[in-house]
């Protein structure tokens, strides 16, 4: 046993627990125990991955069996794990000293503290993982965790509201996800990853595309992909911190790194991954486009982060590592952006309306500095961490659709334009938050935050410029136990990943000229932006009013769901209830099994009588019985 693995998976537990129990109206306390827990565990998991052993680690316990089932706890230890975990200490380090500042006079901070404590022991739990079971009892605690941090500010409806609906979307997808867990336990006799891992490997055929597509549910809603993804924009009424570590930098990345693992054990067939493409593809595209009617900025960058966990999506399709990149450079700019979302709001006296924004830059220099550099990640300026992550999925893409396969070419054009949209959305909220002149009073009165808040939020910014740099370019340093700003160990999965593409590369002669005309399309997105939004007016709102308010609807996918939840599934509830109830438990149940009662005394009274000759022949036919069943015997 690892006492450093185990430690670093527990201590966020312990520490939720001992916020929970002692500290809950302690604020400073829990905030401390909280972020040292969270340190700690980030220092165990640096000296782990830097040891000179380092190496594939795997244990596990059976904590009980049934027959020939047996359920596994324990843990998998590989290049993948490292990576993915060092994302969620790292990030979530970070996330929680910037809410110790953010959430300073907060009547529930303690509460707050404890919750986030019990989400990074969940998250950990699912990166950790060694079979899917295993998987699925902390995937579910993980929403929990969302449920509770979402529904922090309890007295408002939107934020109970808004807590309920994920956690009921997301069992819609956790049900199929369950349901792919026991037809693989039914199949293979397992859910090990390394066991099915050597099953696949030894025969490809014994994937099934419906078990796939099952697992595959949980894909959909805890990484809010269509068409489960109505919850996240909502899951905004938690606070910003919540926002930045929950819905943007690791639980909804979780379904990412859940399908990045199974198809790194060859458990996905091409036609889920195919599937999972094309889903993709379109939500990465309906996020970039519905982001663009947004006015509320923590909204805004909500579809922001639809559209780039559907571009995460199709680097599955198109090749795991590269969602994997995807999803860690995304962790550090989109985080980077929530948490300037915080800083503006509480700067603004919590005013979350960019119309009712602008000219920050000047009284917010930190902030603007640290959101510019997100910004740039983002729109994937060359040289910034998301130029190289979305140029690779958009290359791995372009590559994959030139075998004429429609669904294949298909997925390109529609990633394609989600790229050019992700400049337009992203100045949108840049220029008018930071640039002109305030456009309310609460903004004119803004000023920097707190030193607390800043220092993460520029940590951020220098991953959000510099992380992909540790996996494009050989940067080692520390005997080779650090690629750049990220340790060799935590970059290795993706980086050979990389490195063989980059390889095959050079067979395809378009590929140059593409990765070229993507750089200028974005250059482009970034000159229609400015003349658009330079003026710190919505013309695109001003000019088609009509086709606005229809983006600002988002597909009126909430209109349908209600339509269905109301009319349809509550109008069947009601007519099962009745059935139920009324024929079932009272008919049936009550009164037929009193009616039957009656029915069956009546005929029994009839036999009975007290004649001297019925008597005799009740005792001949007894008898007769009797002697029937000893011969027949």
């Amino acid at each position: 046993m690892n006492l450093e693995l185990y430690s670093i998976l527990l201590l966020p537990l312990f520490a939720s627990a001992v916020v929970a129990l002692f500290f809950r109206t302690s604020g400073r306390v829990g905030s401390i125990f909280s972020a040292g827990a969270s340190a700690v565990a980030l220092a165990l998991l640096l000296k782990f991955v830097l040891s000179d052993s380092f190496g594939i680690y795997k244990d596990s316990l059976i904590l009980y069996s049934l027959g020939g089932f047996s359920l596994n706890m324990g843990i998998l230890f590989d290049s993948l794990t490292a990576n993915m975990l060092f994302v969620v200490c790292f990030v979530g380090f970070l996330i929680i000293v910037y809410s110790a500042g953010y959430m300073k006079g907060d009547e529930g901070v303690g509460r707050f503290f404890a919750g986030i404590s019990f989400f990074m022991f969940s998250m950990t739990g699912i990166v950790m993982s060694s079979n899917l079971f295993m998987m699925f009892v902390f995937w579910e605690l993980v929403g929990f965790s969302s449920y509770a941090l979402i529904a922090h500010y309890a007295s408002t409806e939107a934020a109970r509201s808004a807590s309920k609906k994920a956690f009921i979307v997301n069992r819609v997808g956790d049900f199929g996800f369950l349901l792919g867990i026991v037809w693989c336990q039914a199949k293979f006799g397992t859910t090990d990853f390394s066991v099915l891992a050597e099953i696949f490997k030894a025969s490809p055929g014994d994937a099934v595309t419906g078990m796939g597509l099952l697992v595959m549910c949980g894909f959909l809603g805890k990484s809010a992909q269509l068409p489960l993804h109505v919850w996240l924009p909502d899951a905004m009424a938690g606070p910003t911190p919540v926002s930045a570590l929950i819905h943007a930098a690791t639980m909804v990345a979780a379904g990412i790194y859940m399908m990045v693992r199974l198809s790194v054990v060859g458990f996905l067939t091409p036609e889920v991954l195919d599937t999972v493409l094309i889903l993709s593809a379109l939500m990465a595209f309906l996020g970039g486009v519905w982001a663009l009617a947004q006015s509320d900025i923590k909204k805004i960058l909500a579809y922001s982060t639809l559209a780039h966990l559907g571009l995460m999506g199709v680097g599955i399709g198109a090749g795991s590592e590269l969602a994997m990149f995807h999803l860690t450079t995304h962790a550090f700019f989109k985080a980077t952006l929530f948490l300037v979302a915080g800083a503006v709001i509480i700067a603004c006296h919590h005013e979350q309306d960019i119309f009712k924004m602008g000219g920050l830059a000047k009284k917010m220099p930190v902030t603007f500095v640290v959101s510019a550099v997100a910004v740039c990640a983002i729109m994937a300026i060359p040289f910034f961490s998301g130029y190289y992550s979305k140029e690779a999925v958009l290359a791995a893409v372009f590559a994959k659709a030139s075998d004429g396969v429609l669904v294949h070419s298909a997925a390109f054009w529609i990633t394609l334009f989600a790229a050019f949209l992700t400049p337009i959305y992203t100045l949108r909220f840049f220029l008018l938050v930071f640039f002109g002149a305030p456009r309310s009073e609460s903004a004119s009165k803004a000023r920097e935050v707190s030193f607390l808040m800043t220092v993460p939020m520029a940590i951020l910014a220098v991953y959000s410029l510099c992380a992909g740099w540790s996996y494009v370019y050989d940067f080692q340093w520390m005997n080779g136990k650090f690629n750049f700003l990220i340790p060799t160990a935590a970059s290795e999965f993706v980086g050979k990943g990389i490195a063989s593409r980059h390889a095959e590369a050079f067979l395809n002669s378009g590929l140059e000229t593409f990765e070229i005309v993507a750089v200028a399309m974005t250059f482009a997105a970034v000159v229609v932006a400015i003349l658009i939004y330079r003026s710190g007016k919505d013309r695109i709102k001003e000019s088609l009013p009509l086709a606005y308010g229809e983006i600002a609807r988002c597909g009126r996918f909430d209109e349908i769901y209600n339509y269905y939840v109301a009319k349809v599934q509550q109008r069947f509830a009601d007519l099962l209830a009745t059935f139920v109830d009324l024929f079932l438990i009272e008919i049936l149940s009550v009164r037929g099994i009193g009616a039957f009662c009656a029915v069956l005394g009546c005929g029994v009274k009839k036999l009975h009588s007290s004649r001297c000759g019925a008597q005799v022949a009740w005792l001949g036919a007894g008898l007769a019985f009797v002697f029937f069943l000893v011969f027949a015997a």
